[in-house]
């Protein structure tokens, strides 16, 4: 079956969406995007994606391409028209098509570019990974330091992906001045006893939508929670580790750099986190 996609307010088979090589998001990466998640055709946390997609419009001060309530409506089409069970639809607003290159930015008479298209990934909450964990390597963070905006400009972490790839691992952790900042697209987590420790929100990493609902269920569950920057060596002592992200949810971390966190197995708060994160937002979808 072809794949409808959205473009600027029109539904059309993916071998016809076209858009203009002068359009900022393809010259300067001058876009940022969203990923909201399917479970069993419903949209996971799309008020937390909407608020932090006005977030990064705002920092870049890009035009919101039309109202919440239409891009509910685009991704609920978007979910019909493809028979999207399990997966995501992933959202980007560019700066537009200036009709040239340059460094500066276009007037408001440029309209910002929306594109939208859905991912199918059935059994996208039921992956085998969930049940073994993901091994991990540390990597430098040499990005650009307002990685709260959740902007296209993603080599990088491509990068590390891939090195992580080379090193027959899942994921990288970036590591800036000694601390973990992030994972390549998710945000990282270590577990002592009863306490969860992630880095606070700050320009240094991505103020990560489903990062805030498990740490509020993390909250009312009784668990502590301490925002600060940890090490690689504070990691490998930790009793467990974890990410988060919005197509991951909660993600056992077993190894870094070689080293078996705890005893190399899902721990037991994870995997509770992730039950509870995964019923949680099902009950709450859309």
């Amino acid at each position: 079956m072809t794949r409808t996609v959205y473009l600027n307010g029109t539904y059309l088979p993916e071998a016809e969406a076209m858009i203009s090589i002068f359009d900022r998001g393809f010259l300067m990466a001058d876009g940022v995007y969203e990923v909201t998640s399917v479970l069993g055709g419903k949209l996971i946390d799309f008020a937390g994606h909407c608020a932090r997609l006005a977030r990064s419009l705002r920092e870049l001060e890009m035009t919101a391409p039309c109202p919440d309530a239409d891009l509910l409506a685009a991704h609920r089409e978007l979910i019909r028209l493809n028979d999207l069970v399990d997966g995501m639809v992933y959202l980007q607003v560019t700066r537009g098509n200036p009709g040239d290159r340059d460094f500066a930015y276009p007037g408001p008479e440029t309209k910002p570019t929306l594109v939208m298209f859905t991912q199918s990934k059935l059994g996208l909450a039921d992956i085998p990974a969930a049940k073994t964990g993901w091994k991990v390597i540390s990597v430098p963070d040499v990005r650009w330091g307002r990685r709260d905006i959740k902007t296209t400009q993603l080599l990088y972490p491509s990068m590390a992906k891939m090195m992580a790839k080379a090193a027959h691992v899942d994921d990288a952790w970036f590591v800036e001045d000694g601390a973990v900042t992030e994972g390549t697209s998710n945000n990282a987590y270590i577990i002592k006893g009863n306490r969860i420790v992630t880095r606070q929100l700050s320009n240094d990493i991505l103020h990560g939508i489903t990062r805030a609902a498990v740490l509020r269920f993390a909250a009312e569950a009784q668990m502590e929670v301490e925002e600060r920057p940890f090490t690689i060596a504070e990691a490998q002592r930790a009793d467990e580790a974890f990410i988060t992200s919005a197509s991951a949810f909660v993600m056992p971390v077993v190894e870094i750099d070689s080293t078996a966190i705890g005893n190399g197995k899902p721990g037991p708060l994870t995997t509770r986190l992730r039950e509870i994160y995964l019923d949680e937002m099902r009950k709450a979808a859309i």
